[in-house]
């Protein structure tokens, strides 16, 4: 017998959450992390703004098995996509839609992808960090990468969660504390490590699962992770989800910068699209200030953290490599974020597949 955490993201406007309720079930340990062991199940979905009560069943089936680092042993978190009774992905289904741009030419160019995701600590409605009679702290400068009491908020609770992820077996790359006092990153994604593929499809369910892990673990910690991507108005930071993106064709070095700059034009001529589908408030992050390009301007540069698509300088310097879209918000969709990207950058037509 083994326990299994069913995950799924829910109906929720304007951000999808994950959900997740628990089953007991018998799994050969051979299989324990193929998805097909695991049965289909039902739910009430109009309980997740996903149906209406006269008509509310919806099914889960498992896409995506790792271990639980919080029970252990042979128990697994099962990432599922939800779908109706015949059997249509439902409309909040968004990893159906990447699937389908994968089928339709997007996977033919190899692409992977790697995100760099921030997010902010809260207790209650005050960022750890912030004054408890509502003042302001001092301003940002201190904080990024800092270390001590007076510039680092919520450490334990970060350790706790990378340390969730690698037992998990996720894809976790590193942890920093960013600009703002209680605000953070993590990143999911390539780390040269064999055997393991940053194919867009794994890494964004990947994402997916460590942000289930994010209030899994705030739940022993009495504190709330928010992906507002404007957290806290004013001269603060916002909070991104940067997203590192590749075609075998960028990584080589005979064809890798050129095949950056086309996909930069690509990447212009769509602009408003991928605003459109990058998250929930972005014009309340994308200023033009605090490491932002304006919402209404698209701008790329080599290590330039002012613009929409960055070149990092080892990429210049090696000839191929990634580009870095810095334009999704720390709310975004991992699913949407990837099918955007591949339908602009590697379907030749440059038109959407689906709406």
């Amino acid at each position: 017998m083994r326990q299994a955490e069913f995950l799924w993201l829910d109906g929720a406007l304007p951000d999808q959450q994950v959900r997740s309720k628990s089953r007991v079930l018998v799994v050969d340990e051979s299989a324990s992390f193929d998805p097909a062991a695991y049965p289909e199940w039902g739910y009430d979905g109009s309980s997740t703004y996903q149906a209406s009560g006269h008509d509310s069943d919806l099914v889960l089936r498992p896409v995506r098995v790792v271990r639980d680092p919080f029970r252990g042993g042979d128990d697994r978190l099962v990432l599922c996509e939800v779908f109706t009774p015949d059997g249509t992905p439902h409309a909040t289904n968004t990893r159906a839609r990447l699937r389908e741009v994968l089928d339709a030419g997007g996977a033919k160019q190899e692409p992977w992808v790697g995100f760099e995701q921030e997010y902010t600590l809260f207790a209650g409605e005050r960022p750890l960090g912030f004054p408890v009679d509502g003042t302001e702290p001092r301003p940002q400068g201190p904080f990024y990468c800092g270390v001590g009491a007076d510039r680092i908020f919520g450490r334990d609770f970060v350790e706790a969660h990378t340390r969730a992820c690698i037992d998990a077996g996720l894809m976790i790359y590193g942890i920093n504390a960013e600009v703002m006092p209680g605000q953070w990153e993590f990143q999911i994604g390539y780390r040269g490590i064999a055997g393991e593929s940053p194919d867009v499809l794994n890494v964004a369910d990947q994402l997916v699962i460590a942000r289930w892990l994010l209030r899994r673990v705030g739940e022993e910690f009495g504190v709330e992770p928010r992906l507002d991507p404007k957290p806290v108005k004013g001269d603060w930071n916002g909070a991104g989800n940067h997203t590192n993106f590749s075609t075998a064709a960028m990584r080589s070095r005979a064809t890798g910068l050129g095949a950056i700059r086309d996909a930069i034009e690509r990447l212009a001529a769509r602009h408003d699209a991928h605003i459109a589908g990058y998250g929930h408030g972005l014009a309340d992050r994308l200023t033009g200030l605090h490491e932002t390009c304006s919402i209404h301007e698209f701008r790329s540069g080599v290590a330039d953290r002012g613009a929409s698509i960055r070149i990092p300088r080892s990429v210049e310097i090696e000839g191929a490599g990634y580009l870095e879209d810095r334009r999704p918000g720390a709310n975004c969709d991992p699913y949407t974020v990837c099918a955007l990207l591949l339908e602009t950058v590697c379907l030749t037509d440059r038109k959407a597949v689906s709406a």
